[in-house]
């Protein structure tokens, strides 16, 4: 029996991926190529850099995720390509490249949506590791630019239960981080720096959505946040961090707690805790509305330590899997794993499908 093996391309943002997939869950090879020192020094993504550092990176991205598979373009069933959400730009780069090789080689194009590519980030490692997700389950998708909730049921069918009406949880971080001077991107080093810190020394005031209830909102404790330091005098501190940002590629958490006092630390516990309060006590209650057998908590922000562990202690009913930390920021194993199950169905593209930047799941 031939495996089957499908070619994935993902340029969603700001990483170029290319990955290998076997079967639907064997990881051949997997290819990132990161723009965070290009987009560091202005404190986000800018999209027009991204687009030309796609053009930069994508053919030996590509060219390598095959040598390290020992595949040829022949040998592969499907060549795969993010399609959207996304920056268009970055999106054009890496979907144009893949509808070339795909008409050059004679090789079936799917397209696949980027969220529910980390959906399946999560259910390749489950079912490699022979624990395979139960469904209906609960999809907590939460990144730099997605925060949502879905319903996951049998033939890969979605519904959407909820979702931020402002910034992503991920985006929320990373802009907290920036107006403190840890830099970007910032939630990892909030994550880093929250134990150190007292969680409940500052109060966060909860929104209460009209409507879904089980929409998020993370924009009042930005602001929140903005206020707290208004209040202060902070600007010495502040503009230490931000020195020792430029100075360092990457300060260690000795570093950072040497320039960072007790209330900002205190700070940031706070506001990591607020946030993950939030995030689980929605998807719990979301969970409990179908009957979940299962929670999948995905995307780049599914790295933080501190979500994971309060995940873990809350004694749900039902298992939580998280993936990787490889496989939960942007890769390109997780567009391949989601385009199998298109494969098997025959769901091709045609040469003529665009990048959209707004793509819904559901």
């Amino acid at each position: 029996m031939k495996e089957v093996r499908i070619l994935a391309i993902e340029s969603s943002c700001d990483e170029t991926a290319a990955a290998v997939v076997e079967n639907g869950q064997t990881i051949l090879s997997s290819v990132v190529a990161s723009q965070i020192t290009t987009h560091g020094k202005y404190g986000g993504v800018v999209p027009e850099l991204a687009s030309r550092e796609h053009l930069r990176a994508i053919s030996p991205v590509v060219r390598e995720a095959l040598q390290r598979a020992n595949t040829r373009l022949e040998d592969l069933s499907a060549i795969a390509a993010t399609v959207g959400p996304g920056l268009v730009g970055s999106l054009l780069v890496g979907l144009t490249y893949a509808k070339s090789l795909s008409f050059a080689s004679g090789v079936p194009l799917i397209a696949v949506n980027h969220i529910e590519g980390h959906i399946h980030a999560v259910i390749l490692e489950a079912r490699r590791d022979g624990t395979p997700v139960e469904l209906p389950a609960l999809a907590l998708v939460v990144s730099g630019g997605h925060t949502h909730l879905f319903e996951v049921r049998e033939g890969c069918r979605y519904r959407l239960l909820g979702r931020t009406r402002d910034d992503a949880a991920g985006e929320a971080f990373d802009k907290v981080a920036k107006l403190l001077g840890f830099g970007y991107p910032g939630g990892p080093v909030i994550d880093r720096l929250a134990p150190y810190g007292d969680p409940r020394a500052v109060k966060f005031t909860f929104a209460k959505m009209k409507g879904n209830a089980l929409d998020f909102s993370f924009s009042g404790m930005k602001t929140a946040v903005l206020r707290w330091v208004e209040s202060r005098d902070l600007d010495a501190e502040i503009a230490a961090r931000r020195a020792l940002q430029r100075e360092s590629r990457s300060p260690s958490v000795e570093q950072w707690l040497a320039l960072t006092p007790k209330d900002t630390l205190d700070l940031l516990a706070s506001f990591q805790h607020a946030v993950i309060h939030e995030l689980l006590t929605r998807a719990a209650a979301c969970a409990d509305t179908i009957d979940a057998r299962s929670l999948i908590v995905s995307g780049g922000v599914a790295c933080n330590t501190g979500l994971r562990e309060r995940a873990r202690a809350l004694g749900l009913p039902y298992p939580v899997y998280f993936p990787t930390p490889g496989l939960s920021t942007d890769n390109a194993a997780m567009i391949g794993a989601a385009a199998f199950p298109k494969l098997e169905r025959k769901e091709f593209a045609a040469f003529d499908i665009a990048a959209q930047a707004n793509l819904a799941l559901a």
